[in-house]
């Protein structure tokens, strides 16, 4: 099997991801997480890796503010898209971007980044503990990974309260190709064990989507976003809503390499 790729449903990911209340979550829960930490380190510009960075929704932003983006893809059509929003906002002179797998993106560095932002695209790769491994290795001393992972367990909840038990003894295969419901969700604890294998200490994890996707009142989700945002927002770090997030967002920083050789 290959990692996927968006070419063929990227107007489909357009309409269901980022025109959504889902959507919109989603960018404010990672941007609450990422503005705490940003707001903690000296401001100066960061060198970004946007790893699959879709639409460049997070690489335009990033650039806006300043910093240097490395974004790639393996969808070339993501990739022009990326492409055109950066025009469109004036921001593309701050972002180089490559067509490639994740996996490959250390070869078209020159030197270690600053931060790697890896947003619901480690579901979608055959080889996800491999992929961690080669971005891991792109961040300098004392950098930081941002990672959000499509969690298994929230979709074994869901279904669960749903009714959807012959589906579960299935082991929830997806039925559709041509869809937006990821490959390969992962298992929270995994994902921490791989990390700290890594030498990444985590710094915070979130949920994402704690409430949103529960409402038996889908209207309501329209209706009454601006509540159900502040909950999300409210409640997105405290247990037992991160372990229920649709999505786990994880902040995990590299050690500084002299600790790392004081330890040994």
């Amino acid at each position: 099997m290959k990692d996927r790729n968006f070419d063929d449903i990227a107007e489909k990911f357009s309409r269901n991801i980022y025109g959504t209340t889902k959507g919109e979550i989603r960018q404010a829960v990672l941007w609450q997480d990422l503005e705490r930490w940003l707001s903690l380190i000296p401001q100066r510009q960061l060198r970004i890796i946007d790893a699959g960075g879709g639409e460049g929704v997070m690489a335009c932003e990033m650039a806006a503010r300043g910093h240097q983006v490395i974004f790639c893809d393996i969808s070339i059509e993501m990739l022009k898209r990326a492409e055109q929003a950066a025009i469109e906002k004036g921001v593309s002179h701050n972002i180089q971007f490559i067509h490639c797998a994740v996996q490959d993106i250390s070869v078209h560095l020159e030197q270690p980044v600053d931060l790697i932002l890896f947003h619901a695209v480690l579901e979608w790769i055959q080889d996800q503990r491999g992929a961690l491994q080669a971005l891991t290795q792109c961040l300098r001393p004392e950098g930081m990974l941002s990672l959000m992972f499509y969690n298994y367990d929230a979709l074994l909840f869901r279904n669960i309260t749903l009714g959807n038990f012959g589906y579960i003894d299935a082991g929830m295969q997806k039925k559709k190709k041509r869809t937006l419901s990821p490959d390969r969700p992962l298992h929270p604890q995994q994902v921490y064990d791989w990390l700290q294998d890594m030498q990444l200490s985590i710094i915070s994890k979130s949920g994402v989507r704690v409430f949103h996707d529960y409402a038996q009142n889908k209207q309501q989700q329209q209706q009454d976003f601006a509540a159900l945002l502040a909950l999300e927002l409210r409640y997105c770090q405290q247990e037992p809503f991160v372990s229920l997030g649709r999505y786990i967002h994880v902040m995990a920083q590299k050690p500084n390499e002299s600790n790392v050789k004081d330890e040994l």
